[in-house]
């Protein structure tokens, strides 16, 4: 089941009635309204979800390099500090989970 309905892949997450991309204070002050109605919610804002979603993905195995693309880094210098590494983890895991998988 896909959230994004028929949307482009490359279509932004927020974007206004025109299909425009939201201007990043906008995007910010919805995140920040949504949270404010959840129950016991964290301090929770859209740059928030840019290191949630660049954690995850490296934690999936995506190329760092994908990451800093999709998140329309310059540097990877930029891009590291969005990463979180879990200490009980190591890229030996993405390696087995790679070869291990049928071709």
């Amino acid at each position: 089941m896909s959230l994004r309905g028929q949307t482009l892949k490359d279509a932004p997450v927020f974007a206004n009635a025109t299909l425009r991309p939201l201007a990043p204070s906008h995007i910010d002050r919805v995140v920040k309204r949504a949270a404010a109605e959840l129950e016991n919610a964290m301090n929770v804002s859209a740059h928030w979800f840019r290191h949630s979603h660049a954690t995850h993905a490296i934690e999936e195995g995506v190329p760092v390099h994908l990451v800093q693309a999709t998140l329309g880094h310059t540097s990877l210098d930029t891009t590291s500090k969005y990463l979180h590494v879990s200490p009980d983890r190591s890229s030996g895991e993405v390696l087995v989970k790679r070869w291990s998988e049928p071709f």
